[in-house]
């Protein structure tokens, strides 16, 4: 294994016996080739590919494809011989193909997450080797190398850290919190140290903010925390969708049920006595117009379409899957850092003169406004000019500083040019404190800031009413409680002292001695300003909202309580690895925030959830999110702030960053589903209706009411109503007022097969009812053409009808659907051009009827259609409330 195991609980003597090298000479040549040859390079590995051939095959071998290939090879050689045309056949190996096409592109998106990983690799390396310092590239890096440390620099493995000056790491790539991480490389911790408190330890993929340091390497390539990610990343499956398992049961049933009766009703009609080669055009005209081969073309147009609607608001849905599964989440676990909160630290509150101020612009007093002063003078903030204006860069607790500062007119750049940086006294672990001295006017300063206790050690004096005075027991505890108090209100806070020196050269111990305190300050992250109303959106349209975040327990709850989660109860991370999964499974059913959670724990929160049968979305924007983004139902990755990483495995980017985004995602999802329910319902009460009208007739020995070339034509209109028009269906009213769906639940439930049933019988009776009236009253030729044009209106009809699930259409509007309105005259204008162009009477077998005729058609197409909005209305005026 390329890796030392808990290297954190060992001292730097420990480790350097262990991996058999001196930290003031390094790894010898020799000894490097050897652990090269042993270990292999330092680079992320991926597992052994799935070949192309490997995964078309198993595509191509799925039931589903081998029964739509017999029915292509079958459609292509009838067309041939009897027809010289084999476009139904290419038609559904087009199908074929784009099916496959899809799981070869899940293979090529799971490589794609594993370079983003690989693309965290630094350019280069500096190392201590034969005693000599030298660059390498990463990836030469062996276990036992010393790696030194500067600001800017990317880790480029695992190190335990032998020196830290100052040293902090930017660790929100890997723990999602932006607060930078303070290192101590003389600390020796506990085994079960979560990663997060590793103070002595580097990790790859992190960033040097601030100091120096030098670590020996102990886990490089996948055994880093950062490898294990990726191979948490790679090695979950993603699962199917509900309704991809839905369509998969009902497309292989239907085809079993257009086998059948293409098949029964030639062979009954020839029985019969009727033309053979009649009845083998109207088997496979009948098997054409039942296979389901539009049901995938359904589903692509319905979600590239809400897709689309989706990318237009801030959504982008990078798999059209994304946009149906968005509509059953139950759960949404979201990060706090960057999701729910601006990611932007700001200085909230200062404690100063026995007072305790918000900032929001009220007039500061004078040791209020010399917190301020200290505050922005006392930092490592790196400043970058780009003509009048100035950014920072650095700690965002510093920068914070200064930005409050600025908004309380106390001017950085002045407080620069009065103030001559003389000597500077780093922070480090065991002082918790900064500090330095400043000459001004011929006087030195010392302004200092630090963990407020530790200040307090030092001090004998504070500041009230602008004067100074002895800093009691009583005092320091006064204050000490208001540390508490905005820190349980997940406020972090830091204290300000000075002192007046006679001079610059003194020791740091006896500089930050006999200090006089000045106040302290609460910072916060503060959350963004739209995300309660989401989440109360959230909560009315049955979702839960879980908050799963690296930082501290009292953060966690005042942010969670503000923006409308249950925070009352919190779980550690720590807590999550040493439960069961029974044990996770029934705390993850009450419990909404999660706190001090590494990348493993919000796995296993995620895999508890889906266990407990929840949909599960999560949000998410560093690369600790990829695994969980991953196993998720819906992976919802942040556009502006995310890690490619988190942007590759996501299913979903926010363009926005805005969590309200996600609200709209939802709403749109489930109107998705709605209306992709109401395409398949009209799709197969059809392709019912028109199997019950082929084989009622046969049965009764009757002529056949349409024509195989009718079928063709029928088959084309109801395709286009399916496919083109409940797509661009409106919302119903109650959409988000509605629980999620179960995830358990069929595609094809009651509600469904009802729909599709009461569908169906009204198709069948106007038809039929019409038809047989015609063949006592007309002959044949006639009676078929008004069974034709019975059909395109009632299919019509039905249609309008079917554009509601639960609210009556005028709820909706009768017109606001304009495709369908096209669709339905264009319907009706091609019936009554076939029914009166003399051509076209003789292609397609009609011939001209009457007015009379047309009363009939129009009467009872009306009445047997009619009946289904009045169930609607009916079912809203009294039994909606229930």
């Amino acid at each position: 294994m390329s890796e030392t195991k808990k290297s954190y609980t060992k001292t730097i003597e420990e480790i350097s016996q262990e991996l058999e090298v001196d930290p003031s000479q390094g790894l010898s040549e020799e000894d490097y080739q050897n652990r090269l040859e042993k270990y292999g390079e330092n680079k992320l590995q991926e597992k052994r590919e799935v070949s192309f051939l490997k995964v078309l095959l198993h595509e191509i071998f799925e039931p589903m494809i081998l029964l739509l290939f017999g029915v292509g090879i079958v459609y292509t050689i009838f067309g041939l011989v009897l027809e010289g045309d084999p476009f139904d056949g290419i038609t559904i190996f087009v199908i074929i193909a784009i099916l496959v096409f899809v799981e070869i592109y899940n293979e090529y998106r799971a490589k794609k997450t594993i370079e983003s990983l690989k693309e965290l690799a630094v350019p280069d390396a500096t190392v201590l080797r034969d005693g000599k310092i030298q660059d390498i590239k990463p990836e030469n890096l062996v276990l036992g190398d010393i790696v030194f440390l500067k600001v800017g620099n990317r880790v480029p493995a695992d190190l335990r850290l032998t020196e830290a000056y100052g040293l902090q790491l930017d660790e929100s790539a890997l723990t999602g919190e932006s607060t930078p991480v303070t290192k101590n490389a003389e600390h020796t911790l506990e085994g079960k140290t979560d990663l997060l408190e590793r103070e002595n330890m580097a990790f790859a993929g992190t960033t040097v903010t601030r100091g120096k340091g030098k670590g020996i390497v102990v886990a490089t390539a996948m055994t880093t925390e950062l490898g294990k990610i990726a191979g948490l990343t790679e090695s979950i499956k993603e699962p199917k969708t509900p309704l991809q398992l839905a369509m998969k049961q009902l497309s292989l049933w239907l085809v079993g049920v257009a086998v059948f009766f293409a098949v029964l009703i030639p062979v009954v009609g020839i029985l019969q006595g009727k033309n053979i080669f009649e009845m083998i055009l109207t088997g496979l005209s009948l098997s054409f117009a039942t296979v389901p081969e539009e049901l995938p073309i359904i589903i692509t147009v319905v979600l590239a379409l809400g897709a689309y609607s989706l990318s237009k608001n801030n959504a982008l849905v990078k798999y059209l899957k994304t946009a149906e599964t968005l509509g059953s989440v139950t759960v949404i676990a979201t990060d706090k850092t960057g999701t729910l909160t601006k990611n932007e630290m700001r200085l909230a509150k200062i404690y100063a003169d026995g007072d305790t101020i918000e900032l929001d612009g009220k007039e500061l007093s004078e040791c209020q406004r010399q917190v301020l002063e200290i505050g922005a003078m006392v930092n490592d903030v790196l400043i970058e000019k780009d003509g009048d204006l100035l950014s920072y860069k650095g700690d965002p607790m510093e920068i914070a500083l200064i930005h409050a500062a600025e908004e309380a007119n106390i001017s950085y750049k002045e407080l620069s040019q009065k103030y001559k940086l003389t000597q500077e006294f780093t922070f480090d672990n065991k002082r918790m404190m900064m500090s330095q001295i400043y000459k001004v006017n011929g006087s030195y300063n010392l302004f200092l800031k630090g963990a407020t206790e530790q200040i307090l050690n030092n001090a004998q004096q504070f500041i009230s009413d602008g004067s100074k005075k002895d800093l009691t027991e009583d005092i320091k505890e006064e204050i000490l409680a208001k540390v508490r108090d905005m820190a349980e209100n997940g406020l972090r806070v830091l204290g300000f002292a000075f002192k007046e020196l006679n001079t610059p050269d003194i020791s740091q111990e006896e500089a930050e001695k006999d200090l006089i305190f000045c106040g302290i300050g609460g910072f916060i992250d503060p959350p963004r300003g739209e995300v309660k109303d989401a989440i109360e959106e959230c909560k009315s349209a049955g979702i839960r909202v879980l908050m799963i975040t690296g930082d501290y327990e009292q953060t966690a709850q005042a942010i969670g309580q503000e923006v409308g989660i249950d925070a009352r109860k919190v779980l550690l991370g720590r807590e999550v690895e040493e439960m069961d999964k029974d044990g996770l499974k029934g705390r993850v059913n009450y419990i909404n925030v999660f706190a001090r959670a590494t990348p493993e724990h919000k796995l296993k929160i995620v895999e508890a959830l889906k266990e407990n049968g929840e949909q599960v979305a999560v949000t998410g924007d560093g690369i600790n999110d990829a695994p969980a983004l991953k196993k998720a139902d819906i992976g919802v990755a942040m556009g502006k702030t995310g890690t490619d990483v988190a942007k590759e495995t996501g299913d979903m980017v926010l363009l926005d960053d805005n969590f309200a985004t996600i609200t709209y995602a939802v709403e749109q999802g489930r109107k998705l589903y709605d209306n992709l329910r109401k395409g398949v319902r009209y799709y197969l009460a059809v392709k019912m209706a028109l199997i019950v009208i082929f084989l009622l007739p046969v049965l009764f020995g009757v002529q056949l009411p349409f024509a195989p070339i009718q079928i063709i034509l029928l088959e084309l209109f109801m395709d286009l109503a399916a496919s083109a028009t409940f797509v661009v269906e409106p919302s119903e009213t109650d959409v988000m007022k509605l629980p999620p769906r179960d995830p358990e639940a069929k595609f094809m439930d009651k509600e469904m097969n009802l729909g599709i049933l009461m569908g169906a019988v009204s198709l069948i009776g106007a038809v039929l009812i019409v038809y047989f009236i015609a063949l006592v009253i007309h002959p044949d030729e006639v009676a078929r053409t008004i069974a034709f044009a019975t059909w395109m209106v009632s299919h019509v009809l039905l249609a309008f009808n079917m554009r509601t699930i639960r609210d009556p259409l005028k709820k909706v509007g009768y017109l606001s659907n304009k495709m369908m309105i096209i669709w339905a005259i264009g319907a009706i204008g091609v019936m009554f051009l076939i029914v009166y162009i003399p051509p076209l009477q003789s292609v397609l077998n009609v011939t001209a009827i009457g007015f009379l005729d047309w009363v009939l058609i129009f009467g009872i197409s009306i009445a047997f259609s009619f009946w289904i909005e009045i169930a609607k209305i009916v079912s809203e005026k009294y039994f909606s409330k229930k």
